[in-house]
């Protein structure tokens, strides 16, 4: 496949891998690059720049293709500005910012060479990026796991607006898990696409609990909520006791103090890595719907560009003999 996305980044398929915080890291990243798509690793979640160092590091020796470093920026408090500094310095290829202003984050790279990619959930925000030098918009609808924008508007439409909104490439995101997505995106428009929550359900996904995958697997696509919507930073998560306590909660009045404890990254912890459900919450999208298996990332990549073929196929089955008369 060549878009503009492939050939700014340097990647065989349009296809980025989500920052999933806490999960991104070398194993995934260089399984998405090595399959011809863009792998990334997360700053916001590794804590020091030394340890960002030692998985920049790592990737670099289970691949040789253009990877990105995710800076989710509103989650450092300001202090991402050290965790950059070491992407500088470890010169890589692309980043991606997502979660607050990006202007910072441009003016300190405006002389690296250094690809960018914006997160966004509205038009007003993909034109800011692009006014900035974004190379590149992330568009997530409201389908998407983790969090989102306010608006509650669905990927179908917000991707053309966004496309319509910008002159830079634009990757769609949010209710994408196969080849059936990566085809619908490329008809509205879009160059590519980013995915994260399919990305857990792989087998290079080493850091994510069995029992997380598998409820993913199971689950459908009404399994899942918003939380953190009266906070004005909503995100959407699996459907548990944990979680419907945080949005009652929530309708109670409580506020960011009150419930900071249960929707923390340590909370978020509990039930990714130790599978602890009644004490944690896991992000996820409604594609779960979609997904029933984990397979490698390679595995995965095939069967994507297989259904992208055979819908090809199937479209010119339905129009194409009205296209060549």
């Amino acid at each position: 496949m060549k878009t503009r996305v492939t050939e700014i980044l340097g990647i065989k398929y349009p296809i980025v891998q989500g920052g999933l915080a806490y999960l991104a890291y070398a194993e995934l990243a260089a399984a998405v690059s090595n399959a011809g798509g863009l792998g990334q690793i997360t700053a916001a979640t590794l804590g020091s720049p030394e340890k960002l160092r030692e998985e920049i590091r790592k990737v670099r020796t289970l691949t040789d293709k253009p990877f990105a470093v995710n800076f989710a920026i509103a989650r450092h408090d300001g202090h991402y500005k050290e965790l950059l500094e070491v992407a500088i310095e470890e010169k890589v290829p692309a980043i991606s910012i997502t979660g607050a202003n990006p202007q910072p984050v441009f003016e300190r790279i405006k002389e690296e060479n250094i690809k960018t990619l914006v997160l966004v959930a509205g038009v007003r925000q993909a034109q800011k990026a692009e006014k900035l030098g974004a190379d590149i918009v992330i568009v997530v609808g409201q389908e998407g796991g983790g969090h989102l924008g306010r608006e509650d508007i669905g990927t179908m439409v917000l991707t053309p607006r966004v496309v319509d909104s910008v002159s830079i490439p634009v990757l769609a995101s949010g209710g994408i898990g196969d080849g059936r997505g990566l085809l619908a995106a490329l008809a509205l428009g879009a160059e590519g696409i980013e995915m994260g929550t399919r990305f857990i359900a792989t087998q290079e996904c080493v850091h994510a609990n069995e029992k997380y995958k598998q409820a993913i697997l199971h689950a459908k696509e009404t399994d899942t909520v918003i939380i953190k919507r009266t906070l004005g930073s909503p995100g959407r998560v699996l459907k548990s006791e944990y979680t419907l306590n945080i949005i009652e909660r929530e309708k109670e009045g409580a506020t960011y103090e009150d419930l900071q404890d249960i929707i923390s990254g340590k909370a978020n912890c509990r039930y990714i890595y130790d599978g602890n459900e009644t004490d944690g919450f896991g992000w996820v999208g409604q594609v779960i719907g979609l997904l029933n298996d984990i397979p490698t990332v390679q595995a995965l990549f095939d069967e994507m560009i297989f259904t992208v073929e055979k819908g090809l196929s199937r479209i010119d089955n339905i129009i194409g003999e009205r296209i060549h008369r």
